[in-house]
């Protein structure tokens, strides 16, 4: 019973994260300049807090790197949500069963988690519909997903920046509504909505 009880507050703990949105996009942000390239190859990670190297990654590890500063380690989190709900995630890869090496750093899955937490909220091509600390999924295209972090900076339309690596390592640019986009996410809003 007691490992139970364990097991069910430590999955409570991924669903009850206070995340700061200004402080998340500060540590989206050091990663400019230190994230250079891009390298979706798949590689074995240690479980959990698992990392490709620090100059290379993906789109989601801008992400991943960011929430993991203030102690969501979505390696951890959506592996342990795959393990139990695995039939209401994707199916696009061909798993049979989870891979905490790959799982988080895939967009559709982080889509997934964030809907199941809670952070979910409507698509506008209303630049003022999205916050700083914010994140955001795109489809590029041909089955290409994107995901970034919305920054407190603006171009100069007002459009908000956005955090990401699409291709040359981690930049902050105006993206935000240079692509279809399929999911607005924020992480903060449980906090700000039972506060209200």
């Amino acid at each position: 019973m007691r490992m139970l009880i364990a097991l069910l507050l430590g999955s409570l703990a991924f669903a009850v994260q206070a995340i700061e949105a200004d402080r998340l996009v500060l540590d989206a942000r050091q990663q400019v300049g230190v994230t250079l390239s891009y390298d979706p190859a798949y590689r074995r990670l240690s479980y959990p807090g698992g990392d490709v190297p620090m100059t290379t990654g993906v789109c989601t590890d801008v992400v991943i790197r960011a929430l993991r500063q203030q102690g969501l380690d979505l390696q951890e989190a959506v592996h342990r949500d795959m393990r139990g709900n695995f039939s209401v995630y994707p199916k696009n890869w061909g798993l049979s069963r989870p891979d905490s090496n790959i799982d988080h750093r895939r967009v559709p899955n982080l889509m997934t988690w964030f809907t199941r937490q809670g952070w979910s909220l409507p698509v506008k091509q209303d630049a003022a519909a999205y916050r700083p600390g914010d994140i955001v999924t795109w489809d590029l295209g041909r089955g290409l997903t994107h995901i970034g972090i919305v920054s407190d900076r603006q171009a100069p339309t007002a459009t908000p920046l956005v955090l990401h690596n699409i291709g040359r390592g981690t930049q902050e640019e105006d993206i935000l509504f240079a692509y279809r986009i399929t999911g607005h996410y924020r992480p903060h809003a449980q906090q700000a909505s039972a506060a209200q």
